[in-house]
C-alpha cells in the first residue's frame, strides 16, 4: 500500500513537470494594440473626430464630441435655460426665444412685435384696451405741417403690418404737440397729424371705421417742454386700442 501510494506521487511530478515544460514552448499571449489617435479633453471621442476637441472637463458630449444640444438652437442644454425651444427659433444667450420689445410674449408667437414698452399685453403680445399699440415720437413730421417724414412711415409701415395681421384691433389715434406757439393752433396742427396718419393707414389697406384720430394739441405732455428733447418726446402720435 505505501508502495502505490509512492507510485501515485511520482507520476503525479511527472504530470507537472510536463506541463510546465510544454508551457516554455509556447507563444507569449499578444500585447494590447495602443490606439496613436489621442483624446485630448477627455470626452471619449478621438481628436481626429472631435468637433470640439476642447470641451470641459466631465461634459457630456454627442457622437461629434460636442455638447448636447437637444432642441439644436445653437446652445448647449447644460447653459440653455429654455431647453425646449422650437426648432427654427431665433433665440439669445441663454437658449431662450427673442422677445424684442419685452412684452413677455416671443417675437415668433407676438402679432404685435412692437408694443412700447410697459404696456399690458395678452397672451398674443397685443396691447389691451385702453393701452398704447404704438407711439410716434421725435421729429415726424415737417416742421408746422402735417407731413409724414421717411421715418414715420416705417414706423407707419409696422402698425399697419399689426393691424393687418389683427383685423379685430380697432385703434383711435391721437395726434399732441409740445408747448411752442398758440394752444389754439397746436390743438388744430395736432388734429391734422392724426387725421394725416389715419389716411397713410387706410391707404396701406387699413379700414377706415377701425380708426379714430383726434388732437389733443399741448394738453397732455409726456416731458418737459423746458428742453429741446423734452419738447421732441412732447410732439408724437399715438395709437390707443379701443377694440379688440
Amino acid at each position: 500500500m505505501r508502495n502505490l501510494r509512492i507510485l501515485l506521487l511520482l507520476v503525479a511530478s511527472l504530470l507537472v513537470t510536463g506541463c510546465a515544460t510544454g508551457s516554455k514552448n509556447e507563444a507569449p499571449p499578444a500585447a494590447p494594440q495602443v490606439t496613436a489617435t489621442g483624446d485630448a479633453d477627455r470626452d471619449g471621442v478621438p481628436d481626429s473626430s472631435d468637433r470640439c476637441p476642447k470641451s470641459p472637463k466631465g461634459q457630456v458630449v454627442d457622437e461629434h464630441g460636442c455638447p448636447f444640444d437637444s432642441d439644436g438652437d445653437g446652445v448647449p442644454d447644460t447653459r440653455d435655460s429654455c431647453p425646449n425651444t422650437p426648432i427654427g427659433v431665433e433665440v439669445d444667450a441663454r437658449g431662450c426665444p427673442i422677445d424684442s420689445d419685452n412684452d413677455g410674449v416671443a417675437d415668433y408667437k407676438d402679432r404685435c412685435p412692437n408694443t412700447p414698452f410697459g404696456q399690458t399685453v395678452d397672451q398674443s403680445g397685443c396691447s389691451e384696451k385702453g393701452e398704447m399699440l404704438a407711439v410716434l415720437e421725435g421729429v415726424n413730421f415737417d416742421f408746422d405741417k402735417a407731413t409724414l417724414r421717411p421715418d414715420a412711415r416705417g414706423i407707419l409701415d409696422q402698425v399697419a403690418t399689426t393691424l393687418n395681421n389683427n383685423p379685430s384691433i380697432g385703434v383711435n389715434i391721437v395726434g399732441h404737440t409740445d408747448a411752442t406757439g398758440p394752444d389754439s393752433y397746436n390743438m388744430g396742427l395736432s388734429q391734422r397729424r392724426a387725421r394725416a396718419v389715419r389716411d397713410y393707414l387706410t391707404r396701406a389697406g387699413i379700414g377706415g371705421h377701425r380708426m379714430g384720430a383726434e388732437g389733443k394739441g399741448e394738453s397732455q405732455p409726456a416731458a418737459s417742454n423746458g428742453s429741446s428733447a423734452g419738447r421732441a418726446k412732447n410732439r408724437r402720435v399715438e395709437f390707443i386700442v379701443t377694440s379688440k
